[in-house]
């Protein structure tokens, strides 16, 4: 996975945003304004590519335990984030974009009613 797949993955979900709100280097993208993925791109571009992920608690656990590759979010909530490192190779495309929607779902899960019904 490139950063230009990761990019275009991500802004081809309803209702996708990309955003710099932190610095010039943490690329952000949300769904209906809230985040949903964090990547840092000065990482990437020297050759450790990782992102931020929001996760299921319970799921969060379980990928930890069983991917060397994820671990808990930096500089995120513990609880609600995980960092998948990209560069580690150990994790396939399609299952990283699986990562990615459940994110995305994570966060449409948690709007309000009226918010997800105008996806």
């Amino acid at each position: 996975m490139n950063i230009e797949h990761l990019h275009k993955y991500c802004l081809s979900k309803k209702g996708v945003t990309e955003d710099f709100p932190f610095d010039n280097d943490t690329l952000v993208f949300k769904v209906l304004g809230k985040i949903f993925l964090l990547v840092s791109l000065k990482s990437w571009e020297s050759g450790n590519a990782s992102i931020n992920l929001k996760v299921d608690p319970d799921y969060a656990q379980e990928l930890r335990a069983e991917y060397e590759s994820i671990e808990p979010g930096f500089h995120m909530n513990k609880k609600h984030w995980n960092t998948v490192k990209i560069y580690k190779g150990e994790l396939a495309p399609k299952f990283i974009l699986e990562l990615i929607d459940h994110s995305y779902e994570m966060v449409i899960k948690s709007m309000p009613k009226k918010l997800r019904d105008s996806l």
